[in-house]
């Protein structure tokens, strides 16, 4: 395997134009799947790209910034919320801007998978034991509100905790709550560590269950986390890393280009990587950056037509 740096050297072989760029990378929270991945682009973009990367509150912040940001900015959503800031529905109802027109599509990158993770002596098993608990939720993320309708749908009445989910380990290591759901793409950090510190029982849907969501089914494999015996179905969404139009051609081909060109290396580092495939671009509700379109038809991967 090569050492992730080499990733870095693709990138500037690929476009040396994108070596003076100065990136922003817009994830997610601090102590996330999905801010570990950023530092991981970052580290691996390094001496071709200076990326920094910022902490978000949720995907609903990344695509509100695109308001106030340049070329160099680059941020991960659900393609859901693109095409919701597109159409002013849902949590941009009302906040409508011609920035938002402007969104376009880069690459995927591991998509967004739902865990429920219950304390094992809470005599929690099943979705339907979740009533009567106390969960925490946290709040201002896709796990966040996804886990709320998840309670509803499924007919559970629980106490939500008034909390933030990075507190999650630790109180229900404590006893103060009895679930959490997060989502991030798995493994995810915050899963690991509670299951590393404390008997948990990862919550698997049934099929039913699964379509009621009408979201994507997902199987997270035995192993994934200690204790974990059996296979969890659960559900996930995909995530892409978005720019915009202000974005020049070059450099968006060049990021396209060095992030395939460096996604085994990444895999070989952190197994949230391997899952992820140039197929995956068809998710995108809005048009694909010119430059990553270029990259993607040198590749022959058939782009949707928006």
């Amino acid at each position: 395997m090569r050492p992730i740096a080499t990733f870095a050297a693709l990138v500037l072989l690929a476009a040396p134009a994108a070596a003076q760029e100065r990136i922003t990378y817009k994830s997610a929270k601090a102590g996330s799947s999905y801010y570990q991945m950023a530092v991981e682009l970052a580290e691996a973009m390094s001496g071709t790209a200076n990326v920094t990367v910022e902490e978000s509150q949720g995907s609903v912040q990344n695509v509100m910034e695109v308001r106030a940001r340049g070329a160099d900015y680059v941020f991960t959503t659900p393609p859901a919320l693109v095409a919701a800031a597109q159409s002013a529905s849902g949590p941009f109802e009302g906040r409508s801007d011609p920035a938002f027109d402007g969104i376009r599509a880069l690459f995927p990158i591991p998509s967004l998978t739902m865990h429920f993770v219950a304390r094992a002596d809470s005599g929690i098993e099943d979705f339907a034991d979740l009533d009567g608990k106390t969960v925490l939720l946290g709040s201002g993320s896709f796990g966040a509100s996804e886990g709320e309708k998840y309670l509803e749908m499924f007919d559970i009445d629980a106490t939500i905790a008034d909390a933030e989910l990075s507190n999650a380990v630790a109180a229900l290591k404590n006893g103060q709550i009895d679930a959490f759901v997060t989502a991030g793409s798995y493994p995810a950090p915050n899963v690991i560590e509670a299951a590393a510190s404390t008997d948990v029982e990862i919550l698997s849907m049934d099929e039913d269950q699964v379509a009621e969501t009408g979201r994507t089914r997902l199987v997270i494999p035995a192993g994934t986390y200690a204790g974990q015996e059996s296979d969890i179905i659960t559900t996930s969404l995909p995530v892409l890393a978005y720019a915009t139009e202000a974005m020049s051609e070059d450099t968006a081909y060049a990021l396209t280009k060095a992030y395939w060109d460096g996604k085994n290396d990444l895999a070989g580092n952190a197994a949230w990587w391997a899952g992820v495939a140039p197929e995956m671009i068809d998710a995108a509700t809005t048009e694909i950056h010119p430059g990553a379109a270029r990259y993607y038809d040198e590749i022959g991967v058939d782009l949707p037509s928006r």
